[in-house]
């Protein structure tokens, strides 16, 4: 007799969530804390295990994407062109600069001690928080980008930018006069997220075009004839191919394997190496607008949150999931090679 399955369970909902579309979250790097930033204006600090919201900051528009300093303060990039750092046990933030136009991006960058921004004003900047109060005693470089900075990830002393026009810059931290790499993404259609290897070998890009590229930094043929692609968050529905945006990707820190999140409501983990998919949560209540593994990889923040890929419409209100990461789930499986005859 088969024991009924228990309903899917999309993980813990926080409580206080966002009032408006999230536009990121991610963990902290020394413990379970998530930082979301949101187009209600605020970026809001949870502590996930406990589901309990620790502050709240204010903003003077959409805040676009947020990312952590160290557990006590955390940096954030605004509609409102502003680059703010914000200190968690005071409750308190400042402005570390300013962009022409709205920030989309930030990245704390450990190997450099900097604060990087990418922005639709066509232009990465670099900062060094450590720098007295003032904008010109903080900004240590502008770097002209191609067009509007849509991704930014980084791994040890690498930084890709992906913008608009399907353009990617490849940088060393240590030389930033000019890119390393200067790239065009392999897929056909805008991109939405980039994210680098834990192992720092190479990328993975996603577009809205339901699609994921896997790229390598090493030019050498051997290296790049391991770069491939592949199709996901589609359905067939009456012999026609629905397709949606891939808004997210994030990598296990332990195995190297990655989740996605897209446009259908679906969170899959993919193992890159064996071109295999792990896993498929069950489906969340709208599109997945971020994704974030926790520093041991023991938890996924999963942001269900309605991008407005197809208008204004009503939609489900936005919520932040938790959920428990169980070993099969997210561990390569190891390849089962067929017994040579006798």
């Amino acid at each position: 007799m088969t024991t009924p399955h228990p309903p899917p369970v999309p993980g813990r909902e926080l409580s206080n969530p966002p009032t408006d579309g999230i536009s990121n979250l991610r963990f902290s790097n020394h413990s379970d804390h998530l930082l979301v930033s949101s187009w209600d204006k605020t970026v809001r600090l949870y502590d996930a295990s406990a589901n309990l919201l620790r502050g709240e900051f204010m903003h003077g528009g959409p805040v676009l994407d947020c990312c952590f300093h160290d557990d006590s303060s955390g940096f954030s990039a605004s509609a409102d062109n502003t680059v703010r750092r914000l200190v968690f046990s005071y409750g308190k933030e400042d402005i570390l600069g300013r962009h022409d136009a709205p920030v989309r991006c930030v990245e704390y960058s450990y190997a450099a001690g900097q604060v990087i921004t990418g922005s639709w004003d066509k232009t990465l900047k670099c900062w060094d928080p450590r720098g007295a109060s003032g904008q010109e005693r903080t900004l240590v470089g502008t770097y002209p980008q191609p067009e509007r900075v849509y991704s930014l990830s980084l791994v040890g002393n690498r930084l890709v930018v992906a913008t608009a026009g399907r353009h990617v810059n490849v940088y060393d931290l240590r030389n930033m006069s000019q890119p390393e790499q200067r790239r065009e993404s392999s897929l056909k259609y805008q991109t939405r997220c980039v994210r680098c290897y834990p192992n720092g070998t190479g990328y993975a890009l996603s577009s809205v075009e339901g699609r994921v590229a896997m790229e390598f930094f090493d030019l050498s043929e051997a290296s790049q004839a391991k770069k491939y692609a592949f199709k996901c968050h589609r359905k067939s529905e009456a012999g026609r191919d629905i397709v949606y945006p891939v808004n997210a990707i994030a990598f296990h820190p332990v195995y190297g394997t990655f989740a996605t999140g897209g446009c259908d409501g679906f969170v899959n983990v993919w193992d890159g190496n064996n071109k295999k998919r792990l896993y498929q949560y069950s489906k969340y209540p709208t599109s997945i607008a971020a994704l974030s593994f926790s520093r041991d990889g023991r938890l996924l923040a999963v942001a269900s949150s309605y991008t407005f890929e197809e208008g204004d419409k009503p939609h489900e209100p936005d919520a932040i999931f938790v959920r428990s990461v169980n070993e099969i789930e997210v561990k390569p499986k190891p390849k089962v090679y067929p017994n040579p005859p006798a």
